[in-house]
């Protein structure tokens, strides 16, 4: 890849886009050369919220979001996390209205894509148009793993199975090593597996205990033991449609 591509701000997109369909030169220097403006937000600042008639799709750049819904009594149920190079409201090109809310972690960079010309790209570069729609079906593929993890596994193995997540994802984008950024508090990890608090905390402290992470600070984790950690989450991969070389991290 050029050094052009290499160092371009939408350089995370295209790679994203790039793994799930092989793009030829014109398809990436279209990518590369859509109108964007970019933008930092601030932590728990918000990309897009319930009922916004979005003009623009955004693309992850640097930081974290999540994708999030807020019930009339206040709580909260988080279905999703974003990392960099994530398109995290592409269905904003063709829906219109925003049905949940995307919100920062952190303070993250993001850069905003005009909806026409996203639908243009997908119309005039067919490779493009099938890459964002293999990046819609993982994203309702991990949305139906969250389903399940919360309705049917115990706290124990939510916990487990979302660490494992965590660091496939974060290793796929080039964004871990031997220790994991963790880059939620305990109430978001209890938001994103429907329990309280001190119950999120607790089962940390559990997994921590038996061995299996280290908490090297408050929002990086160790895998201790990535096998045992896989069989205490059930966690397959399988859902994340990996290549085949990638589906494991140890």
């Amino acid at each position: 890849m050029s050094e052009y591509f290499l160092q371009h701000p939408l350089q995370p997109m295209l790679r994203k886009l790039n793994y799930w369909t092989p793009l030829d030169e014109a398809d990436k220097g279209a990518l590369l050369a859509l109108p964007h403006s970019i933008q930092h937000i601030d932590a728990h600042g918000y990309i897009v919220q319930e009922g916004d008639k979005p003009t623009h799709s955004c693309v992850m750049l640097s930081g974290y979001s999540i994708r999030e819904k807020v019930l009339a009594s206040g709580a909260r149920q988080i279905v999703s996390i974003h990392m960099r190079g994530d398109l995290v409201d592409l269905q904003n090109s063709l829906l219109r209205c925003a049905d949940h809310s995307v919100q920062t972690l952190v303070r993250s960079k993001v850069a905003y894509i005009p909806r026409e010309a996203i639908l243009a790209i997908a119309r005039e570069h067919p490779n493009v148009g099938f890459a964002m729609w293999y990046d819609t079906l993982v994203d309702a593929s991990v949305f139906r793993e969250w389903i399940a993890n919360i309705g049917r596994r115990d706290a124990r193995t939510r916990m487990a199975h979302l660490f494992c997540e965590f660091a496939v994802r974060l290793r796929l984008a080039g964004l871990a090593g031997g220790d994991y950024e963790l880059p939620m508090t305990q109430e978001q990890l209890a938001d994103a597996t429907g329990m309280t608090a001190v119950h999120a905390n607790r089962t940390i402290r559990s997994l921590e205990e038996n061995g299996l992470i280290r908490r090297v600070s408050s929002r990086v984790i160790h895998i201790e033991n990535w096998k045992e950690l896989a069989s205490a989450g059930e966690f397959d991969s399988a859902y994340l449609h990996l290549h085949d070389d990638e589906r494991a991290i140890a």
